[in-house]
């Protein structure tokens, strides 16, 4: 964990000092250093991952934790778990969603990383290419007119689109927009890469 030292003026009421040297450099408008606890300046850079739609984290086959649903900005969730998903080993993966969500945002430290957002059409109310179809931002990375069924080639198939992604101001974050029907997602993973 990274631990800094932050310097600088004193905010408050208090504008003389009883060291010499600092009332001298505070007559001479000179700027002051004053010791300060340590603050941690940054949060770790692990994998994050997060199970859309669960209200418990999941264990996958390779015994990676994911979290339970969390993150979003607006949405709604709902679990499918006899939808027949295939094109993956985890099909758990993705027998839950969020979806009609305007965002999703995490603390990260700020680095590269690699963004793994999983996707499976699974609403009964979708049963061909563009009936939901939606756009998103990645990190600066644009998505539009996003059809999680063309993508995956059906429903119940899982798609991971791969994103390589740079964060400069401690959070991750995708926006959502609505094109036809509601944005969905299943999964997202927020990995760290040199």
């Amino acid at each position: 964990m990274a631990f800094g030292v932050l310097t600088g003026c004193q905010s408050g009421k208090d504008s003389a000092s009883s060291k010499p040297e600092t009332a001298a450099a505070m007559s001479a408008n000179m700027p002051v250093e004053t010791a300060r606890p340590a603050v941690a300046t940054s949060v770790a850079r692990t994998t994050i991952r997060i199970k859309a739609g669960v209200s418990g984290p999941f264990t996958d086959s390779g015994g990676n934790v994911w979290l339970a649903d969390q993150g979003f900005d607006g949405g709604e969730t709902v679990e499918r778990p006899d939808a027949p998903i295939t094109n993956t080993k985890e099909p758990g993966l993705y027998q839950s969603e969020h979806y009609s969500m305007n965002s999703f945002s995490w603390k990260v430290a700020n680095g590269k990383y690699t963004a793994k957002l999983h996707f499976a059409e699974t609403f009964e109310g979708i049963t061909g290419a563009g009936e939901r179809v939606f756009s998103f931002n990645v990190q600066g990375h644009e998505f539009k007119d996003f059809d999680v069924f063309v993508k995956a080639g059906g429903a119940n198939r899982a798609y991971v689109e791969t994103v390589p992604v740079e964060v400069t101001n401690g959070q991750f974050k995708i926006d959502f927009t609505s094109n036809i029907e509601n944005p969905q997602i299943n999964a997202i993973e927020i990995i760290p890469r040199s």
